[in-house]
C-alpha cells in the first residue's frame, strides 16, 4: 500500500505501526498528549469509517476511567482539534468527521485506503474465487498485505485487541490455504518464500514447516538441515523450551525424506567430519542430542562402557531454579561455556531449557562425574556470587518409569 504524491487519497496503515499519509506526507500530532488522543481518535474513525463508531466507545478509549466534569465537551474538543490538525496537514477543507446522532463517521469526500481493509478484501475475494490459480494468487497477495499485528501497540485496548485477533486468524487461514494450493501446483519456490514471510510476520507459529517442506521438495537438503537446526535454536532462545511436539514431528518427518545424490564414500566422509580445530565437549541441538543418547543406549547393550546423563540447573541463593530474566540469560551463556570447556571431546551437551543443560558423559564413573562438577563450579562461580548450579546424575542404563 503506497501513497502517490499527486493522489488525493488518505493512506492509512493499521498493521504494525499506525500511520496516515496524504500526498506523501505522514500526518502526526504536535505534542505527546494531543498526539495520543489525535491518533486514538483517528484510528477508530478511519477503521470504522463505513459503519461508524459510537461516542461512548470513543470516550472510553480517549479518557478511560478519568473523572471529567463534562466528558462530552472534552470529546468535542478532541474532535475539533483533530479537524484543525487534518486541515493543517493539507487535506481539503471539509467536515472530516461527521456525526449522526451519537455515531461518528469519516467524510466520504476524502477517499481512504486502509491496509487492513485491503487485506480483508483480498482474503474474501480468494474465498469466493473458483479458479484455483487465481485463488492462489489472491491468497498470496492477501498474505503480503498483512504486514504485522493490527495496531500492535494497542494490545490492551479492547476494540483493537479484538480486531487484531480477527485479522490474525484470517492471516493464519490465508497462509495455510495458499500453502496447500502451492503444494498442489508444485510451486515450491513460492512456497518457500511464503513460509519465510509468514515466520517473519508471526515468529514461533510453526510456519517453518512450510519452508522446510518446500526445501525438501526442491532437493535443497543442506538448506533444509540448516533451517531445522536454526528453528530448534530459535525456539530455545525465544521460549526457553523445545519446539512444540507438532513442529518436532513435522520437522522429523520431513527430515526422514531427505536424500542425497550418489557420491563417493571419501566425499561423503569429508562432509560428515567437523570443520576446524575444535576443542572441548560437543555442543549440539536437542534433537541431535536425543539421537546420540538413543544410539549410546543401544551400544551399551553390548556392555563394556559406563555412561552417565547429567542435568545442570542454574539456581539462586536458596537453591531454587531462577525465574526468567536477563540475569538468567547471561548466567546460562556462561554456564554453557563452563560445561563445554570442562568435559571431554567425546562428551556431548545440549541446552534443555533456559538455565538447564544436559550432558552425556561417556566411559566414566560417578567419581569422575563429581570431578567434572567441581571443574564446572570452579569456572562458573566468581567471588561472592550467590547463584550456583544444581546437579543430578543418572546412569544411562537406568530407565525412569514411563
Amino acid at each position: 500500500m503506497e501513497s502517490k504524491p499527486c493522489d488525493d487519497t488518505l493512506y492509512v496503515r493499521m498493521f504494525g505501526r499506525f500511520s496516515m499519509t496524504y500526498k506523501g506526507v505522514t500526518i502526526t500530532g504536535a505534542s505527546k498528549t494531543s498526539e495520543s488522543q489525535f491518533v486514538w481518535l483517528m484510528q477508530m474513525i478511519l477503521h470504522y469509517r463505513e459503519a461508524g463508531i459510537s461516542r461512548d466507545q470513543i470516550e472510553r478509549v480517549l479518557f478511560g476511567d478519568r473523572e471529567l466534569n463534562n466528558v462530552h465537551h472534552a470529546t468535542r474538543s478532541v474532535i475539533y482539534n483533530a479537524k484543525k490538525r487534518l486541515k493543517a496537514a493539507g487535506l481539503p477543507d471539509v467536515n472530516y468527521i461527521e456525526r449522526e446522532r451519537d455515531v461518528y463517521f469519516w467524510n466520504k469526500e476524502i477517499p481512504v485506503v486502509e491496509d487492513a481493509t485491503e487485506f480483508e478484501r483480498l482474503y474474501e475475494a480468494a474465498e469466493e474465487e473458483d479458479d484455483s490459480l487465481v485463488r492462489q494468487e489472491l491468497y498470496i497477495q492477501a498474505c503480503h498485505a498483512y504486514t504485522g499485528e493490527f495496531l500492535s501497540n494497542l494490545a490492551g485496548v479492547v476494540w483493537a485487541a479484538r480486531e487484531a485477533r480477527r485479522y490474525r486468524i484470517m492471516f493464519f487461514d490465508c497462509v495455510e490455504k495458499a500453502a496447500e494450493l502451492l503444494r498442489e501446483s508444485h510451486d515450491y519456490l513460492q512456497m518457500e518464500e511464503l513460509g519465510i514471510y509468514a515466520a517473519g510476520i508471526h515468529p514461533l507459529s510453526n510456519w517453518e514447516t512450510i519452508t522446510m517442506e518446500a526445501l525438501v521438495s526442491m532437493g535443497r537438503y543442506d538448506d533444509a538441515r540448516k533451517l531445522y537446526e536454526d528453528t530448534v535454536e530459535l525456539y530455545f532462545d525465544e521460549e526457553g523450551l523445545r519446539p512444540s511436539p507438532r513442529l518436532m514431528e513435522l520437522l522429523n518427518e520431513l527430515g526422514d525424506r531427505m536424500e542425497h545424490g550418489y557420491a563417493l564414500l571419501d566425499d561423503i566422509q569429508k562432509r560428515l567430519n567437523e570443520e576446524g580445530d575444535l576443542t572441548g565437549g560437543y555442543e549440539v541441538s536437542y534433537p541431535v542430542f536425543q539421537g546420540i543418547y538413543r544410539m549410546t543406549s543401544r551400544l551399551l547393550e553390548r556392555g563394556g562402557q559406563s555412561v552417565f546423563l547429567m542435568l545442570c540447573t542454574v539456581v539462586n541463593s536458596k537453591g531454587n531454579p531462577m525465574p526468567e530474566s536477563e540475569a538468567l540469560v547471561e548466567l546460562s551463556e556462561r554456564l554453557a561455556d563452563c560445561i563445554r570447556t570442562s568435559i571431554r571431546r567425546s562428551d556431548s551437551m545440549t541446552r534443555f531449557s533456559k538455565g538447564q543443560f544436559l550432558v552425556l558423559l561417556v566411559n566414566t564413573n560417578y567419581e569422575n562425574c563429581t570431578i567434572i562438577q567441581k571443574r564446572i563450579n570452579y569456572k562458573f562461580i566468581k567471588g561472592r556470587q550467590r547463584t550456583g548450579i544444581e546437579y543430578h546424575v543418572n546412569s544411562v542404563l537406568y530407565r525412569p518409569r514411563q
